[in-house]
């Protein structure tokens, strides 16, 4: 998938070594044409034919607009997770992609445990979770957020460690016509591919949630696995599908 890393600032170049090394990929200079990891002051991806490069930062943006204005513990996502008042369960989001549920849920008291098992987003997710520790703003936050590069069924499967709610937003099948894809959305279909486990994992999560499984799905899509919820809250274009435990 990567073709080679390009260092934008030589207080990089270690880090960048360390990375060729770690990714039996070689450093080589800017070029739009590769599929391309880039180490300056943070770290992004380039993707040929997207049109843009990819970061993380959890201090601007999507993430800033959520955690201000994205309406607390009154949005559907916190209702789903179980958010109540002198209630922040334990949460380990299986599917992490962009982190960005992941970080509202942090930002309204949660301690999250992020799991991905793609090398590079997990690449990208690290570096955020670094940038945003170091930044006041947002500190707090940062510290209730939890890393592990993993495939999530087997994580699950052998884990130790205890989550009163385990959420899962499987990847959906990409529109026919790719334009009105997001391009983050396109960004995500490249790297991880086509969702081949949600049945699994949906499984192996009942059996691990100490209370209730979580599956985001788009407004209208099937249920994962045929396997019908016992509730469900929806917002204007998601569906949050509720499941006990087993």
């Amino acid at each position: 998938m990567l073709d080679s890393i390009a260092v934008l600032d030589e207080q990089a170049l270690a880090e960048a070594r360390r990375l060729s090394r770690q990714l039996a990929i070689p450093i080589k200079t800017t070029d739009d044409s590769l599929a391309q990891l880039r180490l300056g002051g943070s770290l992004s991806l380039n993707i040929p034919g997207l049109g843009k490069t990819f970061e993380i930062d959890f201090a601007s943006g999507k993430y800033a607009h959520r955690r201000r204005f994205g309406g607390g513990r009154g949005q559907p996502l916190a209702k789903a997770i179980g958010l109540k008042q002198g209630q922040s369960p334990r949460v380990i989001d299986a599917t992490a992609g962009f982190g960005r549920d992941a970080f509202v849920l942090a930002s309204l008291g949660c301690e999250v445990t992020m799991l991905e098992q793609n090398p590079v987003m997990s690449l990208l997710l690290a570096d955020a979770l670094k940038r945003a520790q170091a930044t006041a703003e947002i500190v707090d936050i940062a510290e209730r957020m939890r890393l592990e590069q993993t495939d999530a069924v087997d994580y699950l499967q052998q884990t130790t460690t205890t989550a009163d709610v385990i959420y899962l937003d499987p990847m959906y099948p990409s529109r026919e016509k790719s334009a009105l894809v997001k391009k983050d959305m396109q960004l995500l279909h490249q790297l991880v591919g086509a969702d081949t486990n949600s049945a699994a994992l949906l499984a192996v999560a009942r059996q691990k949630a100490l209370k209730r499984v979580v599956v985001k799905r788009p407004k209208g899509a099937g249920y994962v696995g045929e396997q019908k919820p016992a509730a469900s809250i929806e917002s204007k274009n998601t569906r949050y599908d509720l499941y006990p435990t087993i």
